[in-house]
């Protein structure tokens, strides 16, 4: 929160498109004083001119919650709520930017090139406890879910807690376990044993089924281009998968790899099941260890 850019505008992404994770709704209908007052910090921090709340409208108790609360609130600054429609991955600082504010951050840019400053609901709650609670971030809400969770919830975790933990305080697990997702199904990390840690970046536990976790069988790439119609940053991924395979690295960033936002929409709209997203990621670590 100090830019060395001059902000216009702070948002609070509280689009949360993830499938599954509802520990923002869960916020923001419960806490929309620290919400709102949390942004009124940050405008105040980065001498903004407004302070924008941005909730999807298939969050109607959260977004009614944050108006209420703005009503009868009196502030220095301007703030408001607006609603957006439900659409993956509009999550993403780029793309609520672009939907609320409609710019466009350039390639390899960042939201303060255009002005804007973008803070999740969970670091807006930490900062306004920060301030009026002189509380550090030691917890944190989250999910744990998935079918195999015999009771899906949110719940407020302290950090550094085991993951085996936490499902244990969802009922546990219906049965044996496919796989543990850290994050939601399209963006998140399979984690290798429940002894994980939770982190402050850690918004949910997604417990797989065996079914579920069982790897479709890949087939050859047919080129049908659907991977190139849902990439919400306009790229083509399929030849940015090859390239990283191939480790042909140049080729990779000229078709603007590190612009990829690991969303997983061509991995899940990709009817020969091509593990796009795993071979981005593989392409991205193999450059940053380049140095390129």
């Amino acid at each position: 929160y100090t830019p060395p850019k001059p902000i216009d505008t702070v948002i609070v992404n509280g689009a949360e498109c993830e499938p599954y994770v509802t520990c923002d709704d869960y916020i923001l209908k419960n806490k929309p004083e620290a919400i709102v007052k949390g942004l009124s910090l940050l405008v105040k921090a980065v001498d903004a001119k407004e302070g924008i709340i941005a909730i999807e409208d298939n969050k109607p108790k959260a977004y009614e919650s944050i108006s209420n609360y703005l009503k009868n609130y009196e502030s220095k600054v301007k703030l408001r709520v607006v609603k957006l429609a439900t659409k993956y991955p509009q999550g993403d600082e780029k793309r609520i930017i672009d939907a609320v504010l409609h710019r466009h951050v350039p390639s390899g840019g960042l939201p303060m090139d255009v002005g804007v400053n973008v803070s999740n609901v969970s670091s807006v709650n930490a900062v306004y406890e920060a301030i009026y609670y002189d509380k550090p971030l030691y917890e944190r809400v989250m999910t744990v879910t998935g079918h195999n969770i015999n009771k899906p919830t949110n719940m407020l975790v302290k950090i550094g807690t085991a993951f085996e933990y936490a499902i244990d305080q969802a009922a546990g697990t219906k049965g044996e376990i496919g796989k543990i997702i850290n994050g939601g199904p399209m963006m998140g990390i399979a984690q290798p044993t429940k002894d994980k840690p939770i982190e402050k970046a850690t918004n949910c536990i997604l417990v797989q089924t065996k079914e579920e976790a069982i790897p479709p069988v890949t087939e050859p790439c047919i080129r049908c281009a659907r991977c190139v119609e849902v990439c919400p940053v306009n790229l083509m991924p399929l030849y940015i998968h090859k390239f990283a395979l191939k480790e042909k690295l140049d080729m990779a960033e000229s078709y603007r790899i590190m612009d990829c936002i690991e969303c997983g929409s061509c991995s899940y709209i990709c009817p020969s099941k091509r593990p796009l997203v795993e071979a981005i990621r593989f392409g991205k670590r193999q450059i940053r260890q380049a140095g390129k």
